[in-house]
This record gives structure tokens, sequence and C-alpha cells, in this order.
């Protein structure tokens, strides 16, 4: 089973210099890691962390957020595997972090019992590198993982055998040079894997899936499948079932596009899926999947889109298991030993059905809604490839995270194990769901978390994401509760077009030449808080990370005069150069091709860096972003900084080194994050306290 690090979108990209526009004044920048970029970088960091780090408010809510990120009594959420409950652990003893295991039974309890496998801290100071955790999966028989470590928090890996009996690297073992890999396990002595060192495509992924057997070099790994190299990419996936193992090759031909081939015996084979399925795991002989659209199965039967369904391994019978209504959505799927569950959400509300095959007749599956505490959301924290269990989560706004185990008594409710103690005075605070009217008629829900008092309308931040099928649904926010609304803010998200809150039709309706319903839906919201007399548009703040970096700044571009600051976290903003920069490339099945004349000119229509202009006075935003990130890389904020800079913008940017695409590489980076953020708003806002 596989315990990796994910993020919302895809990994990988190929970093460098690369001008794509011999005009642009501001392609110097484009050079990640040059000398004089890494000049402007430093001079831009002392600026932004003088004046942001000068305000009383930066050292109080830097020691709130990392007291949080820190904090012993938090909940070490875990994978389940072979009965051992894993765990990755990191604070202020162990910045870097611990990789530790215990049993499931022992997992249950107040105090665990963790045994340490791997300190990173320990191993970063032996070999003098700037290891970052990105995950391990443990061998089929327990004895060995493959663990991939990553110099600075990018994306490209270090792969390497890790014995767990003798807590040592394995002499000769499974290894890989830092690459952008998909790796896994076949068996014991045998991975399939595909790497950018071994034939990239233009996106940056491996194209290449190959066999390696133990004690043979990996120059004679046999090759399984191939892919093309204007595919996003091709990656190995292996499920470990009661009935056998079932490997695949997964070639993805767009983001949201993906073929699926059986590997057996040295051969690939592909599977009648659609390309609109996304496979998620393997029970009973059946494959287990999603539809993004609409599919005629071969034997007949008509799935819609946004279902939960099972497909014979033979490419025979398809059942459909779920499919949710107009205003729900499957939010994730995850394939246990002896159960499929999958977390769903109605008018964002989540909670989570479970499905077994051969229940009642042997010849067909049942349902059971698990009954976890309504309101707020509900997912799938692990579940075992090897045995019954399975963990679940519950959380909202205002309620801290639970976690609660289920096993093989089924006739009995998930047990609530651990809960996080509650990190803010909610007892004063209220959250409530409203609509907005989108500029098209469409209804966008949009959640407020406020004072229950209020005096008149408050600096408030709305925060958005609104691509790549990501839903927003309701989380607990220490941050937010602690930095902003315990201090008198309002705390409002938005669920725009572009998510999947509503399933797939809700995020294709901002695909491609689409794309601007994404940027209505959010100032149709700021409207309304604005309308409702929540707030005003000078302190009304907006705020975003990756795309949903993209998300503010073109709202910033568009509606500036609603808008009293904007925080822009690792964005994509130069729209027309997107595809040369990082994993650009992968993200065209989201955004559209700027080399295709039609979609060239709706992206240009938006593309913040080539609309924003000097005589137009927009709001003050600040711009976060990290040298590491491999991904999106910080080469669109450096370039819109600069420029809006040279404009004559009201303009602080801030680069970290480490942490990759979360600009964070541990906790005392993340508390830097969000303290200079939040103080960033409270100055622009006016938030007191």
């Amino acid at each position: 089973m596989r315990v990796i690090l994910c993020f919302a979108l895809m990994l990988f990209a190929t970093v460098g210099a690369f001008a794509l526009d011999t005009n642009d004044p501001y392609a110097w920048l484009e050079d990640v890691h040059g000398a004089k970029p890494l000049e402007w970088v430093a001079a831009q960091n002392k600026i932004a962390l003088a004046k942001l780090k000068a305000d009383p408010r930066y050292d109080a809510d830097y020691k709130s957020v990392l007291a949080v990120l820190d904090a012993p009594d938090r909940i070490a959420y875990a994978a389940l595997d072979h009965g051992y409950a894993y765990n990755f652990w990191q604070d202020a003893r162990n910045p870097k972090g611990v990789w530790r295991r215990t049993g499931i039974a022992d997992y249950q309890t107040k105090t665990p019992h963790w045994d340490v496998l791997l300190d990173l801290d320990a191993l970063a100071r032996t070999e003098k590198e700037n290891w970052v955790w990105k995950g391990a999966e443990v061998s089929p028989g327990e004895g060995r993982a493959l663990v991939m470590l990553s110099r600075g928090g990018g994306d490209a890996v270090v792969v390497r055998e890790f014995d767990l009996k003798s807590r040592a690297w394995v002499a000769g073992g499974f290894s890989m040079a830092e690459a952008k890999t998909d790796i896994t396990w076949l068996d014991d002595d045998t991975v399939l894997f595909a790497t950018a060192k071994d034939g990239a495509t233009s996106s940056g992924y491996g194209r290449i899936v190959r066999q390696w057997t133990r004690g043979t070099p990996i120059a004679r790994a046999a090759t399984l499948y191939e892919g093309r190299t204007d595919d996003v990419g091709t990656s190995p996936v292996v499920f470990h079932t009661r009935q056998g193992t079932v490997a695949l090759a997964m070639r993805s031909v767009s983001f949201f596009q993906t073929e699926y081939f059986r590997l057996e015996n040295g051969q690939a084979r592909k599977l009648p899926l659609p390309l609109s399925a996304d496979v998620k795991g393997a029970q009973a002989g059946r494959l287990i999947f999603t539809l993004r659209a609409a599919w005629r199965a071969p034997d007949g039967h008509v799935l819609p889109a946004g279902a939960l369904a099972a497909m014979a391994l033979d490419g025979g019978a398809v059942r459909q298991l779920y499919a949710p209504g107009p205003r729900a959505g499957i939010e994730s799927v995850a394939v246990g030993r002896d159960a499929v569950f999958a977390a769903v959400t109605e008018n964002v509300v989540g909670h989570v059905e479970q499905f077994r095959w051969g229940d009642v007749d042997g010849d067909a599956w049942t349902s059971q809604r698990l009954a976890l505490p309504e309101g707020g959301s509900a997912d799938i924290a692990a579940t075992d490839d090897y045995g019954p269990d399975a963990l679940f989560s519950q959380q909202g706004y205002l309620d801290p995270p639970a976690l609660f185990a289920y096993d093989d008594d089924r006739d009995a409710p998930p047990r609530r194990i651990k809960a996080l103690p509650p990190r803010f005075d909610a007892s004063a605070m209220v959250t409530e769901q409203f609509e907005a009217t989108s500029k098209d008629g469409t209804k966008v829900p949009y959640f407020v978390t406020r004072p229950k008092v209020l005096h008149g309308p408050a600096p408030t931040i709305l925060y958005g994401y609104g691509g790549f099928e990501v839903s927003l649904t309701p989380s607990y926010s220490a941050n937010a509760g602690r930095l902003w609304v315990g201090k008198g803010g309002i705390y409002v998200v938005a669920n725009i077009r572009g998510g999947g809150e509503f399933g797939p039709a809700w995020h294709e309706a901002a695909e491609k030449l689409h794309r601007q319903r994404a940027f209505d839906d959010f100032a149709a919201v700021a409207d309304d808080l604005i309308t409702r007399k929540l707030t005003t548009p000078k302190q009304l703040g907006i705020m975003g990370g990756s795309n949903g970096g993209l998300l503010v700044s073109t709202v910033m571009t568009q509606i500036p005069e609603k808008l009293g600051a904007v925080v822009c976290q690792v964005p994509l903003i130069d729209m027309l150069a997107y595809t040369h920069i990082g994993a650009g490339a992968s993200w065209i099945g989201e955004y559209g091709d700027p080399a295709n004349p039609k979609e060239r000119a709706a992206i240009l229509a938006y593309s913040p860096y080539q609309n924003v202009k000097p005589d137009v006075k927009y709001p003050p935003v600040f711009f976060v972003t990290a040298t590491s990130d491999d991904r999106v890389t910080p080469v669109h904020a450096r370039k819109m900084a600069a420029k809006m800079e040279a404009q004559g913008h009201d303009v602080l940017f801030y680069e970290n080194t480490d942490g990759g695409h979360a600009a964070a590489a541990d906790h005392a980076q993340a508390a830097e994050m969000w303290a200079l953020s939040y103080v960033y708003l409270a100055q622009k806002l006016g938030l007191q306290g």
C-alpha cells in the first residue's frame, strides 16, 4: 500500500530558463536558480519581511500557528497496512519528522506506543542533505519499504529501499537517483517504475513503465508499456487483493483522460474503460472506478457522469454502485480488503457510503450509509488492503476533526477514537451557508464563519480555488479561528465552478473556454457579501494558492474596485506561457492550449500577467512562492510582482527557498508563511487585535 503526500495538482516538472516571449522585459526572472534573479528575490524578501515582521502582531501570530502545528495533542493520522498504523510526525523536536508505526489496536488507544522506523532529522544531519519526506510504500511481505525523499521539498525524489527490521538502507536494494519518479511494489522482489530520466513527456512525467527484478541492474528492467511524448505521463499502479495482485499501466492522455492497461506476463492489455474513468482500486476480481462522463458499458449498462462503478477484470459485467444527484458529488473513494467506501457531499455537506460485494445473494453490491456525525465534512482517512480496518474523519468550520475506527463488526457503527482539542473558542462564532447568483444565473454556495455579534461590516477574507475538480468542503482551520475570526473578522469559503462540489459537471462548467465562469462566481460571492453588509470593498480581502492564486490574481484585475487586499500564493499567472513553465503542459485539459487560436483568445481575455495595467488602481497584493516549487515554479509570481511594481502598484513579494509547491517544508516555515499572510491582510483590511 502506498503512503504518500498528495496535492491538488499533479506532480513533476522541468525547471529552467525558457523565455517564451523575447519581448517580455521580465523574462530574465524565469531562470529559477540564476544568480541575478535570486538577488532580486533576496531584495524583495528583505523588504517584505521588514514590513510584516515589524508588526507586533507577527510574532504573536507566528507563535500561535507554530504552537498549534507542533502541539503534542494533534491527531496522528495514519495509513493502515498489514495490521499496522504508519504515521509521519513532525514537531519542535523533530522538525523534519520521524516515520513510525504501531499496531492498529494500539493506535486506537489514547497513548500509542510508537516504534520509530526512520528519523529524517538524523538522516539529514548525517548526510548533510536538506531532506523532505515524500512518502513510503511498504512491500507486500511487510519486510521492506520504498522511501521517497526530496531535496528541499520539490517534486523530484530520491528513492531508496529500507529494511523495516534492521532499520537500515538495503545494500544493493532498489534505489533511484533524483528524478520525477513513480515506483511501486509488484511483489517483494519486483518493482514497477516510470521515471522522467527515462524518456519524459513534454509535461516532465515518466513515459515508460518498466519492471525491475531484485539483483539485476536497472538498465535491464523490462519495458511493459510506453506512452507518447505528448501525453501528460504514464505510471504504474498495483493493487494487492485477496484474489491476487492487479497491475496496471495508467496512461494519462490528458489531465482528465486516462487509458488503463492490465499488465500480465510481461504484456500490456488495454482495458475496455472510457477515457473518463478514474480507477480507485480493485476488489473481488473487479476494478472500482468513477466516471467523469456518462458511459454505455460494453455489457449495455448506461452509467451517468459522476457515478461509482465496478467492472470485472476480464472486461465483463459492469455494475453501478452509486450515482450522486444534481447537487451532490463523490469527494473520494477508498478500497479496502473487504469494502469500498465513498465520501459523498450533498450541498457541500458530507457523509460516507459503504459498499460490499456478495453480502446478499453473492452476485450484487450492497450499500450502507455509515453512522458518522451529521454536518460538516466526512472523509475516508485510511483503509487496509490486508485487513478489515478503516478510519474516517469528520470536521466542520467550528468543529475540530475527530477520527473514527471501523472493522469487521458491521453491525457496530464507527467508533470515535481520537479528537483534536479545540484550538479557539467557537462559542461566540457561527457558520452559515449562503448562495450568490453568478453572472449567468447559476447559484453558487459559500460558507461564512463569523462572530455571532457583528457591529457593522467587518474585515473579511474570501478564499477560493475553483479548479481541477477539487472541492472546498467544511474544514477546521485553527489559523482562521485564532488569527482572524477570533479577532472580529469574517472568513468565507466559496464553492465556485471549476471545483468538484457537485460532481464533474460543476468542474467542466469552468474548463478551458469557460474559465471565466469561475472568476464570475468568485466575484458574485464578493458582491453578495457586500450586499449583505457583512463587509465593504475596502475591508474585503481575497486569498488563494496554486490554481487559487490564478483565481485571485485574475479577479484582482477584473474587479479591483471591490477589493481591499490580495494574498496570492504559489500561483499560476502568465497563462499565455504556462504550458512552458514547470508542469504546465499537463494542465492543458484544464485551461486550454495557448497554441490553439480559439483557446488562446479565451486565455488572453483573463490572463492576469497580460491584463494588469499601469493606469488602473489595484488593491495591494502580497505574492508568496517558493524557489523549490518545481511544479508551478516561482516564475509566475516573480514576473507579476516585478511587472506590477514597475507599474507603480502596491506590491510585496516573498519567496521561501524550501517547501516545493506547499511553500513550506516544516512547521516553522508554514507558521512563517501563514503569519505573514494574515498580518498582511490585517494591515490592509483594518483588523484590530
